[in-house]
């Protein structure tokens, strides 16, 4: 009996609104990941499409996302979580069927689009919610939760898309089945809706704040732009593991490239929560430059090693700084967020995607110019990139310092 008590008490009491996200988090990356990391490969392989267009493609998805992002969470702020979500869902997933009976670059580059456009206006406002039902001291263990659950979805889906001939000649199981996820967990958040109407959940019916007025109060924040700044190129980085590493090892080694993102998914089930434990004593910025470091070293690793187990020993140093970067990044922006405008933070902490698809299409270029026997050189190139951000979460730590005096002087004074 104690035991059973025990055992209870591990589990986090999350709202049931947040354990049917995280639950619908695991079902859409599964076929996310089955589908969209072998997208390059079919592209040059199957299509024969050069690298730098490839490169656009994939790129193109990316600066879509980062056009939608800022949008999609002011809205579910005006009109509430649920709508935003479902709609963008249900659209989401008519792209996936569209890339299984895509056959024209007009048609990939639109559907290219359309996949950033809706993931970054769903993805923020999942975000949104998830810390509207959520109490503060429970957020850094519910994201921790999400990219838990998101890297399950990460080490299995590549792994069955492979099973059913993603990359291959012909593409339409794994789009087509991914495509059918995401129309279940459209329907399903649309049962919840009905089921669980939280209070703060980015309900409509709140006064409508003009869009220059929310722009201005997001972007006068220093710290959030420190962040924003950084974020560009650590989010820049981690669009490799899916656009230049899949055209790198696409070249001649693709058998490797699902085992490499299992090494990746892997990595982040067995180390996320000793890393957390290890950064409590640090604040979410230092977490942030430390990770930017082994970003940038693992993506250093991929054009390096020619040898399995050290390019292996690479994801695990860019999974690090994935771990690092992308957890205490969720955190960051819900502390700093107004309660009323947290769609809009996590809206536009979306702009980051301009560094992916920059550096995406820079991958591609880079293989196309160089050839794909640069791989030092080239991944290189990538990893200076990547340390740029360290001065911006240097000073955006410097500024966060500065902040806290204020604020106790300010509550002293109350």
């Amino acid at each position: 009996m104690a035991t059973s008590i025990q055992a209870r008490s591990l589990i986090p009491r999350f709202h049931p609104v947040a354990w049917a996200i995280l639950a619908g988090t695991f079902l859409s990356r599964t076929g996310f990941f089955m589908a969209i990391p072998f997208l390059g490969i079919y592209l040059s392989q199957t299509k024969g499409i050069d690298p730098t267009t490839v490169g656009a493609i994939l790129a193109i998805s990316l600066f879509a996302g980062t056009c939608s992002s800022f949008i999609g969470g002011m809205l579910s702020d005006r009109f509430g979580r649920f709508p935003v979500m479902i709609t963008a869902m249900t659209l989401w997933s008519l792209v996936f069927a569209g890339f299984a009976l895509a056959d024209s670059i007009a048609a990939f580059f639109l559907l290219s689009a359309c996949n950033g456009l809706f993931r970054n206006v769903f993805e923020p406002t999942a975000r949104a919610l998830l810390v509207d039902v959520t109490p503060a001291e429970q957020r850094s263990i519910l994201f921790n939760a999400r990219y838990f659950v998101i890297n399950i979805g990460a080490a299995i889906g590549p792994l069955i898309g492979l099973q059913l001939g993603a990359g291959g000649s012909s593409s339409f199981a794994p789009f087509s089945i991914a495509g059918v996820i995401f129309l279940f967990y459209a329907a399903a958040l649309a049962i919840v809706r009905r089921s669980y109407r939280p209070a703060s959940a980015g309900q409509a019916g709140s006064e409508p704040v003009p869009f220059r007025r929310i722009f201005k109060v997001v972007f006068a924040d220093r710290i959030f732009l420190c962040f924003l700044m950084g974020n560009l190129f650590v989010a820049g980085a981690y669009s490799h593991l899916d656009t230049t590493l899949s055209q790198y090892m696409g070249h001649d080694r693709i058998d490797l490239y699902p085992k490499l993102f299992l090494v990746n998914a892997v990595s982040v089930l067995v180390l996320q929560y000793p890393l957390g434990w290890l950064m409590k004593r640090y604040s979410s910025i230092t977490a942030l430059k430390v990770g930017c470091v082994f970003f940038g070293l693992g993506v250093f690793g991929f054009g390096l090693f020619d040898n399995t187990a050290l390019l292996a020993l690479s994801v695990v140093v860019f999974t690090i700084g994935e771990i690092l970067c992308f957890v205490h990044g969720d955190v960051i922006v819900g502390e700093i967020a107004p309660e009323h405008q947290r769609g809009a933070y996590f809206g536009a902490s979306g702009l980051a995607f301009l560094g992916q698809s920059a550096t995406a299409w820079l991958g591609g270029f880079l293989l196309h110019k160089l050839g794909f026997s640069q791989g030092p050189l080239i991944f290189g190139i990538l990893m200076l990139l990547t340390f740029i951000a360290v001065p911006f979460y240097y000073r955006g730590h410097r500024l966060l310092e500065q902040r806290k005096p204020r604020a106790g002087l300010t509550d002293r004074a109350a």
